[in-house]
């Protein structure tokens, strides 16, 4: 069994959100992590190579010091790393990432392709299922929990789904999102991290993505645009009042919450 694994470096907002002027991160003056959903993404791959032996390819795509999450991935099990980076591919929205990642794809062998629900850097839960749609593949979001039944050549996924879940099959090859609850990721070995910074990246450009157009790609093929960006806004006090006792208190809250329609 083969599984690719698209994982994402994203800003680590603990240390500060930078901008630059068209509005887009400046992620190279940001320190930057794993994305957390692509890691439990990663984690559980890594599940199916213990009880399979399944080959773990992760691939990303963004700029050179991206490499960073790859060897991440490599000392914590991942076998092989594709790094997608080229000027051209910069200040993609989700549907120029998506057709990059899916002209990387294309050159891969894989049963199964697993991203995580969403970056947090973007929060739009998008380019998974973009993925799966520029590569006709069947996708299943919101992925909890994850079993294979390889002689009959299929997933079946417990997907989140409000205040129940739903048990879903599909036919490999197929596309699931995972979200952080579907495992807590492995720490790196002192073994694998060393394996990990002799084992070799693989690096691909622009001219490495097949059935790609050039209208589709970066900044220039992204159809969304961003008109304002900011760092996180701070909240006003909000209302204050003094109640000269605990039923006038009461009767005040309710008052609000069906004013709100709340109650």
């Amino acid at each position: 069994m083969k599984v690719v694994v698209c994982i994402k470096q994203v800003p680590d907002t603990k240390g500060g959100v930078k901008f630059k002027p068209d509005g887009t991160l400046d992620r190279g003056a940001m320190l930057a992590i794993m994305n957390p959903d692509d890691k439990a993404g990663l984690e559980a791959a890594l599940r199916l190579k213990d009880e399979y032996g399944a080959e773990v390819t992760v691939v990303t795509m963004g700029l050179p010091k991206a490499e960073a999450v790859l060897r991440e991935a490599m000392a914590m099990g991942a076998d092989k790393a594709v790094l997608v980076t080229d000027r051209v591919l910069g200040g993609a929205d989700t549907w120029a990432t998506s057709s990059t990642i899916a002209g990387a794809l294309r050159n891969l062998e894989y049963d199964l392709v697993i991203t995580g629900r969403q970056a947090i850097d973007g929060d739009t839960a998008q380019v998974g299922p973009q993925i799966s749609e520029h590569l006709g593949l069947p996708v299943i979001s919101y992925a909890e929990e994850i079993k294979v039944d390889e002689k009959a050549g299929k997933v079946v996924v417990k997907r989140q789904f409000e205040d129940r879940y739903h048990m879903v099959e599909a036919k490999m090859p197929c596309l699931i999102t995972a979200l952080a609850e579907l495992g807590e990721p492995r720490y790196m070995t002192p073994g694998g991290i060393f394996d990990a910074f002799e084992k070799e990246v693989t690096v691909w450009g622009r001219a490495d993505l097949k059935d790609v157009e050039d209208s589709n790609l970066g900044l220039k093929g992204s159809p969304t645009q961003i008109a304002k960006a900011s760092d996180k806004v701070k909240k006003g006090a909000g209302e204050k009042i003094v109640a000269d006792s605990a039923d006038e208190a009461v009767d005040y809250l309710f008052g609000k919450l069906e004013e709100k329609h709340i109650i």
